[in-house]
């Protein structure tokens, strides 16, 4: 059996995981910052942010058609 590489999230699915991703973060440094082995949690909070690199690339940002675009 071959794994699901096509899956259909949420705009909403996507900000809990996004933000879970990102509390997991935290606490990986706030453990660092504890005095844990920094060196496994800061290969986890590498691979943390590289996914989270990830997800970011594949969003589709919006941008009108027509018109000039002007951001935030």
């Amino acid at each position: 059996m071959k794994p699901n590489t096509t899956f259909t999230l949420s705009v909403k699915d996507m900000k809990i995981i996004e933000d879970a991703l990102r509390n997991k973060l935290m606490r990986r440094s706030q453990r660092i910052l504890e005095g844990e082995d920094p060196e496994i949690l800061l290969t986890e909070a590498k691979e943390i942010n590289e996914l989270l690199g990830r997800l970011h690339n594949q969003k589709a940002w919006y941008r009108p058609s027509k018109g000039i675009f002007v951001s935030g």
